[in-house]
């Protein structure tokens, strides 16, 4: 059989094995793995390096306006050459509705600002904040596209929409097996500290992440958790940041409700004293939720290495620390009117193998799960993910010994400023292949704007998971009344 391309002396990774083999590509596809391939129009030494799936990112805002009009600095250029020179070969941004748009013009938006900008293979997480009966007629549509996921959020009061709202989004994706994901913290909670911090005075960056308390967010995902769980409707909690949420995460997943969850690696590698910086500078260091402590840090680890979570994904939220970004407000604006978010697309992959990898928190096989295969399996991309054949080549050979200092020009975004800065990096991306074509290689850009493609995503596999079924919807079934969630 004869190949475009050949990876040869590579050390294949998988989530469950570690083995010597080359790889044959025809097509853009995974044609063999076998322990020798000969010939190939083009062979690239993998030199006994690891060769594993390319990253996917699921959490990551790239072209999008937040809810008060700030645009993120990356746009799908930028933030997809980003992502690959940070191991990843696919992406699934956010396509963000807000009040009062439908939702054929929120995709058509993101699919003029996508598909002539991406080096890499993307879909879209679509965001609801005005779940009105038109919007509400209008997803299936969406579903038939193959855009088989939502988010929906909590808190922030022009992107909340209330329990009845998410009832009605979690009925209609179990409905046509989307999955929803949520942001999870008590509105209320956040707004009540608020407004006594601002009483006292107490508007500097660093009053940011005590405003958000820890039981905010553990409420409002145990409060989400029932939501999901009196439809019987699968459920993703993205960024969680505390223990405790993680707790009620790993509690509900061995009770068999359909769950999945992530953490970011911002809660891993910092925590509030980056807000309590000179000046302006822990503005820099705004997200939400917040970031935590040296405690929660080592709670969070304990639960990848036991399998709370899919994913570790970037929650990438390029704002630049200047007017067009943080500062909209102002220069000197208190921290509820300085722009959520911090960039780390290119750091995610990096910094989970050298922090996780080398440092033995977790086996390459977790890498590999944590990187790649659970997004593919969760987020229905079903030929990506794994290294077989009939599946995409989105491959990343990766040096394992090669060491790095973060600096800002690494990142190849358009941001003035990386969270990461500084930080000592054990593992490297060499070479990033996506659909068979080299994306990047040994610190090069080699695909062109545009090259990527839109990838239509199936539904939701929640596998063996039992899921919940209320009481009362038997009892009603009981008396004659079949009530269907």
């Amino acid at each position: 059989m004869q190949f475009e391309t050949v990876i040869h002396d590579g050390t294949v990774v998988t989530p469950s094995e570690t083995f010597k083999a080359d790889i044959g590509i025809n097509g853009g596809v995974i044609a063999a793995v076998a322990e020798r391939i000969a010939g190939g129009e083009r062979r690239i030494d993998a030199g006994g390096r690891l060769v594993m799936p390319g990253g996917i990112e699921g959490h990551c805002h790239i072209a999008q306006e937040s809810s008060s009009g700030v645009m993120t600095a990356d746009d799908y250029y930028s933030g997809s050459v980003s992502a690959a020179f940070g191991g990843n070969s696919t992406f699934i941004p956010f396509a963000a509705q807000h009040r009062g748009q439908s939702i054929a013009d929120v995709i058509a938006t993101y699919d003029g600002r996508a598909a002539p900008n991406s080096v890499l293979d993307y879909s879209y997480h679509l965001i609801i904040s005005d779940p009105s009966p038109a919007v509400l007629e209008e997803l299936p549509g969406v579903f038939a596209r193959g855009i088989t996921s939502f988010k929906v959020f909590m808190t922030y009061d022009l992107m909340n929409i209330g329990d009845a709202g998410m009832l009605d989004i979690l009925t209609i994706a179990k409905t046509h097996g989307a999955l929803t994901m949520v942001h999870a913290e008590n509105n209320e909670m956040v707004k009540w500290m608020n407004r006594r911090f601002a009483a006292a005075g107490l508007t500097e960056p660093k009053y940011h992440a005590l405003s958000r308390p820890e039981l905010a967010e553990e409420e409002a995902i145990h409060r989400a958790v029932s939501l999901a769980k009196l439809v019987d409707a699968a459920l993703f909690i993205v960024h969680v940041s505390t223990r405790g949420g993680a707790d009620i995460v790993r509690r509900e997943k061995l009770a068999g409700t359909k769950l999945f969850a992530e953490t970011c690696p911002q809660y891993l590698a910092l925590t509030r004293d980056d807000l309590d910086r000179p000046g302006m500078e822990g503005a820099k260091y705004i997200c939400s939720p917040p970031l935590r402590d040296h405690a929660t840090q080592e709670g969070l680890w304990q639960h990848i290495r036991a399998g709370t979570f899919e994913s570790v994904s970037s929650d990438h939220a390029p704002y630049r620390a200047d007017a067009t970004g943080k500062f909209m407000n102002g220069a000197d604006a208190p921290y509820p009117k300085i722009a959520n978010g911090m960039p780390g697309i290119a750091m995610r992959l990096p910094y989970l193998f050298s922090e996780g990898v080398a440092k033995g928190k977790i086996t390459l096989g977790d890498f590999v799960r944590l990187s790649s295969t659970n997004a593919a399996r969760v987020f229905g991309l079903d030929r990506k993910g794994a290294i077989v054949p009939g599946f995409d080549a989105d491959i990343a050979i990766w040096n394992p010994e090669e060491k790095r200092t973060v600096t800002l020009e690494a990142q190849h975004d358009n941001m003035d400023y990386s969270p990461f800065e500084g930080i000592e990096i054990t593992g490297w991306p060499e070479l990033v292949m996506n659909h068979g074509r080299v994306v990047v290689e040994k610190g090069e850009l080699k695909a062109g704007r545009g090259e990527g493609r839109f990838i239509a995503r199936k539904p939701v596999d929640t596998g063996a998971m039992p899921g919940h079924r209320a009481v009362e919807f038997e009892v009603a079934a009981r008396y004659g009344q079949e009530i269907a969630p």
